[in-house]
């Protein structure tokens, strides 16, 4: 009766390592493969469009991307457009020469949202002047090179994939119901 009780007990813990070794989280999100300009470009004229380039498909209408300048001004201007994998807004004539921050938070396919931010250095002075700022109560004013800030419902470490506790539950409780069903069966 032993030996049952032993197998039963060894079925019971392969079983829940089995359940724990298979719920790896999806770690394949979206990643920004370029922008153009690129990441740390120079430029002696201001561009029409930023683009920012992705490694899979991204969704529409959930996106942002802001061009900020050396003077806290925001240069983009009309709505963020989505072709496949990148994803692009005007941008306005630019103003003093500078350093200006693309921040962006987009989302995946897969639902997944991605924010960060790229730069580029305008060397030669524009005519541009920032789009005015909307006055807004609730929110403070964005710094150079901040992305949008992610809300209460998305969280902020930008990791990915599911929770782990539910496994860790699903496992012990797997673990343990065959401990019991090992115990009755040996009394039996």
């Amino acid at each position: 009766m032993t030996a049952r009780l032993l197998r039963t007990v060894a079925i019971g813990v392969l079983a829940g390592l089995a359940l724990l070794l298979g719920a790896t989280p999806a770690l394949a999100h979206a990643r920004l493969q370029g922008s153009d300009p690129a990441d740390g470009a120079s430029l002696e004229a201001a561009p029409e469009r930023v683009t920012l380039t992705f490694n899979e498909a991204m969704t529409a209408g959930f996106n942002t991307v802001t061009v900020v300048g050396p003077d806290q001004g925001h240069y983009e201007t009309g709505d963020v457009a989505v072709d496949g994998s990148s994803v692009s807004v005007a941008v306005r004539p630019l103003g003093p020469a500078g350093r200006y921050e693309i921040g962006y938070r987009v989302v995946s396919a897969d639902g997944h949202p991605i924010s960060g931010s790229v730069g580029f250095t305008l060397t030669t002075p524009g005519t541009g002047a920032p789009a005015a700022a909307a006055p807004s109560a609730s929110a403070p004013a964005p710094t150079a090179g901040a992305a949008p800030a992610p809300s209460a419902a998305e969280p902020a470490d930008g990791g990915g994939g599911s929770p782990v506790w539910p496994w860790i539950v699903g496992a012990v409780v797997l673990v343990g119901g065959g401990v019991v069903a090992a115990l009755r069966l040996g009394r039996g």
